[in-house]
This record gives C-alpha cells, structure tokens and sequence, in this order.
C-alpha cells in the first residue's frame, strides 16, 4: 500500500450498541482525555495486534533460534516502551490490559509528572507545543513516550507556561 493512503489504523467495534462497552469506553475517555473514540480504538488495536504477535510466538518451536531471536525483540520493545516490565516474559504479553498501552502516550505521562492539572489540560498543552521530550517538541498526544524518555519530558524553555510554575526563573532574567 502506497505512503499516504488514508487507511484506518484502528478497528471499530463488532456490535455499535452494547450498553455495557459504551459506558466502559466513555469512562477510559474521561480518564485518560482522549478526544474520541477513535483514539481509544487505535490503542485497543494496537493492544490486539501485541497479543497477537505474542500469541504467534508461543505458538512456534520454542526451540528455533529464529523464534526465540524474535521473542527477545518482540520483548525488547515492549519493554523499552514501559508496557512491560523487566520481569515479564512472553505469557505476560497475554494479561495485557488497555491502560497499559495509554498509560504510554505523551498526554497522560504529562499529566503524571504533574505538569497539567488534567489530562485535558495535558493534551492541550503538548497540541500547542509546550511540551518537550529531550531536545524535540512533540505535538502529539498520542506520542509514545519510551521509558529512558520519560525523565526529559518537561515544558519548552520558550513556553511561557514554564515561568509561570517556575517563577524563580522568570525573576532571574
């Protein structure tokens, strides 16, 4: 598929009504502020296609150099992205639960480190570029922030947002 087709990176639920599921979804939206439900169902397809990939893995030859190379990759990343932790393995992939994949993105690790008083306020704040990671400004709310990551974020030395809760530096200037 050509770059810059317009295809959804998500799938929508089977049955569009289920009382049970609606109210479910609308109280992950509240609590980690995304925008839409599409959101919530791209990090729930992602969340599939983990579980998916892990259960591919547990299904082959465990004794194959090939699998077991993939498996300490497939690991590795997951790791490295904070969705496991060190002690987890392969089997654990399977428990995986949505928080876990929201609990990553930009606009709720902001909101974490107490930068934002909400995770609405936090999602405005990286949309409007006052968040950095590092030396790079994100815009995205939906960024996945790696955890050798998580230390650098902070606000813009230019957001006028970081004077105001640091007013020690704005006095020095």
């Amino acid at each position: 598929m050509p770059l810059g087709t317009d295809t959804k990176q998500y799938e929508t639920p089977n049955h569009p009504y289920q009382g049970e599921r609606i109210t479910t979804e609308h109280s992950l939206l509240d609590r980690y502020g995304l925008k839409n439900k599409e959101e919530l169902w791209r990090a729930q397809s992602q969340l599939r296609s983990y579980r998916r990939e892990a259960r591919d893995l547990l299904g082959q030859a465990q004794g194959d150099e090939a699998v077991i190379r993939r498996s300490e990759e497939f690991l590795g990343r997951l790791k490295r992205v904070g969705i496991l932790d060190e002690a987890d393995e392969l089997g654990d992939v399977l428990s995986l639960e949505i928080e876990d994949v929201l609990e990553r993105r930009l606009q709720t690790v902001v909101y974490r480190k107490g930068l934002a008083n909400t995770t609405q306020q936090a999602r405005q704040f990286v949309s409007h570029g006052h968040i950095v990671v590092g030396d790079q400004r994100q815009r995205i709310p939906s960024y996945v922030v790696d955890v050798d990551e998580e230390d650098l974020v902070a606000f813009d030395e230019n957001s006028p947002l970081a004077d105001e809760l640091h007013p020690e530096r704005a006095e020095g200037q």
